[in-house]
């Protein structure tokens, strides 16, 4: 890791290293101060060894702003933002706010005004349509940047970063698609660079000639019509001349159809982009999105493609992710695995960010460090899922002594599920830590081990353990549907894990998360691997529409039926649109509103909500995608039984693997 733990600068600014967080919409201050879970949050990520810290967004101003965003708006939050500079720099690292306008992304919800934008353009992320900006009001918001760089400086900030991508204001004055005026700040793309570089000249005049200035921008749209990697280096090259310090290169739009931060996108994938304008300038390039381990961030700087690396999610996950890196320990780095359960699906949500993998995040200033325990248990735990894992790592930690029982011959419980559908595997990545974690802290794990009430009362009563949880988690549902004789119908967790197989013709029976995930397993079944896609493009054996179709369209006729209006109602905002979108992509049909009444050899019968009329769906494997229900036998067997006998995850109640670690983390914590 020598060229991520080299030190670095940013203008004037020097850093510890290479590794910048950039910035992420938390939801820690509702009313725009600087809050104490704010101040603890990023306290432990400076702690963590980041060389830089990018706090985002900080509203410039109110009619911009979006739901619990930082403010830097007016003098009165210069206290607060000061309290949070000092926390960051007593840990050695540096700091810089966002300056965050978002233009037509703004909903009028939470300013209480209609957005703004370059051109009256509706926006499809808030469904809503912008006043077009007079150039006086052009002239008030520049002024409002400078203004907010000005208090930034004064806050004792070490720089500042403007935020010129993701589709925001300067984005939409940069891109032909939404900026449609014919003054002077629309036109060609000279001209529509006009409004990002006043705001950063603006900026330049306010800060002073030696403070850092950072340009968040886009690599690429990814909208059609609209600005390229080419079109991004002249503007990042206009502001290098502009006085601009370093660049911060993501991906594209929020509103973009290509994936940017889901699980299926490959690690590194938008590399290319920072790449691309590394090429066109001489100051600082940081690349940004999925890069999600120590020796991937190592590489990227190795190969000359960026001058640091940008994580945020990686570093919401484990705080301690560059000092663990920076010991050799990058084994034990908690993994994020872009699940976006608890950071963007929360902020689609109103809610504060946490994490999947880490029950700690955001929750800092509320939990306060792990307190060893003051009477150290012998523990038993059934289940080594992700629940069980959880609780016998947090329980371990405070000096408990920790045995799980597990009945298969692995531990991860439906970590596996998860992981099966194609670019899902990263829910693996979390099961390897949290084995390995219980394996160091000295969790015996025992399996192939059958519990019953009575061979846990037995080893109670023996005095081999004082305290049982129950982490058994889940069993698929078997709904009451008519089913013809010598018909086998399947459960989707056993094909999922490769127990059962399936023909040709599949109907689905359930469209929620599993039934999605099951649909996109089968549909790969049939398609080319990424290996034989590069050979064929390298010997242009095939179209582009060919190699498409090679990618895309499996052996699998594949049917999805569900009962009430919607596909994929209980993923993530974040990630469902992309799930579907690869449904469609791949020819699976979806069905909703469709109540199956018999399950027959010729078929499925069903019925539609629209229109009442019944029909026969071919098929020659039928697989269950209703649900689960908790394994809770053994807790209601022992409750009246055990003074100490608790129960958590699924086995309490079936639901997210966020919601399940959290609580087997506070379990654990008790």
């Amino acid at each position: 890791m020598s060229m991520l733990f080299s030190p670095a600068q940013i203008g004037t600014l020097q850093l510890r290293n290479r590794i910048v967080m950039t910035p992420m919409h938390l939801g820690y201050t509702p009313m725009g101060e600087v809050t104490d879970q704010l101040v603890e949050f990023y306290r432990a990520r400076a702690r963590g060894g980041v060389g830089l810290i990018i706090v985002g967004g900080c509203g410039i101003d109110r009619i911009g702003n979006a739901f619990g965003m930082t403010q830097i708006d007016d003098d009165a939050y210069i206290p607060g933002l000061r309290r949070l500079v000092e926390a960051v720099h007593a840990e050695g690292a540096k700091i810089v706010p966002q300056l965050y306008q978002a233009g037509r992304y703004a909903h009028s919800a939470f300013t209480g005004k209609p957005s703004v934008a370059p051109s009256a353009i509706p926006s499809r992320l808030t469904g809503q349509t912008p006043e077009e900006l007079t150039e006086e009001k052009i002239q008030e918001i520049i002024a409002s940047f400078a203004q907010a760089a000005q208090r930034a400086k004064t806050a004792g900030f070490d720089g500042v970063e403007i935020l010129a991508s993701a589709g925001y204001l300067i984005s939409q004055f940069l891109s032909p698609v939404t900026n449609k005026r014919t003054d002077r700040y629309g036109g060609d793309l000279q001209a529509r660079m006009t409004f990002g570089l006043e705001v950063a000249q603006a900026v330049r005049e306010a800060v002073g000639p030696e403070f850092p200035i950072i340009v968040r921008v886009a690599g690429n749209d990814f909208v059609p019509g609209s600005n390229t990697n080419a079109e991004s280096r002249i503007f990042c090259q206009a502001l290098e001349k502009a006085g601009v310090n370093a660049l911060n290169v993501t991906g594209g739009w929020h509103e973009t159809q290509v994936p940017q931060l889901t699980m299926n996108v490959p690690p590194g994938a938008y590399t290319y982009l920072a790449h691309g304008i590394r090429q066109a300038v001489s100051i600082p390039v940081i690349s940004c999105n999925r890069i999600n381990t120590p020796e991937l961030a190592e590489s990227v700087l190795a190969e000359g493609l960026a001058d640091f690396v940008g994580l945020a999610r990686p570093l919401l996950a484990d705080p301690e992710f560059p000092n663990k890196a920076h010991k050799g320990d990058s084994s034990n780095i908690r993994p994020c695995i872009g699940c976006n359960q608890g950071c963007l699906d929360s902020v689609f949500r109103l809610r504060p960010v946490s994490c999947l993998v880490n029950a700690e995040a955001g929750r800092e200033a509320e939990l306060g460090p792990l307190a060893p325990a003051s009477q150290p248990q012998k523990i038993l735990v059934i289940g080594a899922g992700s629940a069980g894992l959880e609780f016998a790592r947090v329980a371990a930690l405070r000096g408990h002594k920790v045995t799980i029982w597990e009945e298969k011959d692995q531990a991860g419980g439906q970590l596996f599920l998860a992981a099966a559908p194609p670019g899902r595997k990263d829910f693996l990545y979390f099961g390897d830590y949290l084995r390995k974690a219980c394996n160091e802290l000295g969790v015996k794990i025992e399996y192939q081990v059958q519990a019953t009430p009575g061979k846990i009362l037995e080893a109670v009563e023996k005095g081999d353990f004082e305290k049982v949880v129950i982490a058994a988690g889940a069993r698929p549902l078997n709904p009451a549907i008519k089913i013809e004789e010598g018909v086998e119908v399947l459960q989707a967790w056993d094909v999922l894990l490769g127990y059962k197989k399936t023909g040709s013709n599949v109907v689905i029976v359930g469209g929620g998360a599993v039934g999605v995930d099951t649909a996109l397993y089968l549909a790969e079944a049939g398609t080319i691997n990424s290996e034989t896609l590069k050979f064929l493009m390298e010997q242009h054996a095939e179209t582009d529409e060919e190699l498409h179709r090679l990618l895309t369209q499996g052996r699998k006729r594949i049917t999805v039926l569900e009962m009430v209006k919607g596909i994929g109602r209980d993923i993530g905002a974040s990630t469902r649109w992309s799930m579907l979108a690869d449904l469609k992509r791949r020819n699976v049909t979806c069905l909703d509103k469709h109540t199956v009444l018999e399950i027959r050899k010729d078929g499925v019968v069903a019925e539609s909500a629209a229109d009442g009329q019944q029909k026969i769906i071919p098929a020659d494997s039928v697989v269950l995608a209703v649900g689960s229900g908790s394994r809770n036998e053994l807790y209601e067997a022992l409750k009246d039984k055990l003074e100490a006998v608790s129960v958590i995850g699924d086995a309490a109640k079936p639901r997210k693997v966020l919601d399940a670690v959290y609580e087997a983390y506070l379990e654990g914590r008790k």
